[in-house]
């Protein structure tokens, strides 16, 4: 049984910063391209940033410079490191397996003051 579990969201003020984890089980990890994806309210689901398993990134325009996507193989996790948090940052995250696609439940990131 795959599972994604995501952790780390919260509500943050502007400008501030987060890290999301994502944790992996029932797949081998190492191998897997994996993806940090958001949905705000009323919106489609966009890509934020992706990872390989040799560890190449890539990221949406939007949060360039912002956010780093990382990967622990050792312990199945992804991470998502976001600094200089935006109003228009605020969305559901949720990480996902790329090829063979399996889906997180999600973590609220909230930026307001």
């Amino acid at each position: 049984q795959v599972q994604l579990v995501e952790s780390g969201g919260g509500l943050v003020q502007p400008g501030g910063s987060l890290r999301l984890s994502c944790t992996a089980s029932g797949i081998i990890f190492s191998v897997y391209v994996m993806g940090w994806y958001r949905q705000a309210p009323g919106k489609q689901r966009e890509l934020v940033a992706t990872i390989t398993s040799g560890s190449i990134t890539n990221y949406a325009d939007s949060v360039k410079g912002r956010f780093t996507i990382s990967r622990d193989n050792a312990k199945n996790t992804v991470y998502l490191q976001m600094n200089s948090l935006k109003p228009e940052d605020t969305a559901v995250y949720y990480c996902r397996t790329i090829g063979r696609s399996y889906w997180g439940q999600g973590t609220q990131v909230t930026v307001s003051s």
